[in-house]
């Protein structure tokens, strides 16, 4: 189970220890599967890293249906990103597909870390990074790659999924049907 001192440590600074404080409160919680982590329209307070469990992020289009931004697996940070930089109100929703276990940071902890904290300053823009590739490389698949490629590639970050159809036909953004004809000719 990869920790944010882990992370740290691969991704921030190879010298950080598992011994050694962070300079943030970090507290360790258990998510029940189906649990609405948080709600369109709530301001989101924390930071999670992901230890175990899937989560995902969805909005509403104008006709009500909902598109699944993103999956995220464990050892990923997650959050309603805009929502915790600007503490304005979430446009979307975060629900967990499967009981979670998370470390979770709150706004308020962060932002005193970032005032007295090079390593809080490295974590916080180390994680904006991988937020802003992420999106960016989500955003040229949708334009380059076909609905089969980017299932492809789903499996090949996640290959024991625990997913079910119809969220999976969202994140690619086609019909749970079109998903099952590409499920069937790559088998």
């Amino acid at each position: 189970m990869k920790s944010i001192k882990q992370f740290i440590q691969t991704h921030v600074d190879a010298d950080f220890q598992a011994e050694d404080t962070l300079p943030f409160i970090c507290h360790q919680k258990a998510i029940p599967k189906n649990t609405l982590i948080t709600r369109y329209g709530q301001t989101e307070r924390y930071a999670y890293f992901l230890l175990s469990g899937i989560v995902k992020i969805s909005m509403l289009r104008d006709d009500g249906q909902e598109r699944v931004l993103e999956f995220f697996f464990p050892g990923s940070f997650f959050s309603a990103y805009t929502s915790f930089l600007t503490a304005e109100a979430a446009d979307v929703e975060i629900e967990a597909l499967c009981d979670c276990e998370v470390e979770m940071i709150s706004h308020s902890d962060m932002q005193q870390a970032y005032k007295h904290s090079l390593l809080a300053n490295k974590l916080g823009r180390i994680v904006a990074e991988h937020y802003y590739i992420r999106k960016t490389n989500r955003e040229k698949d949708f334009l380059t790659k076909s609905a089969t490629e980017r299932y492809t590639e789903l499996l090949t970050r996640r290959p024991e999924q625990q997913i079910p159809v119809q969220l999976t036909a969202r994140y690619l953004g086609i019909e749970p049907e079109s998903l099952s004809r590409i499920r069937k000719m790559i088998s």
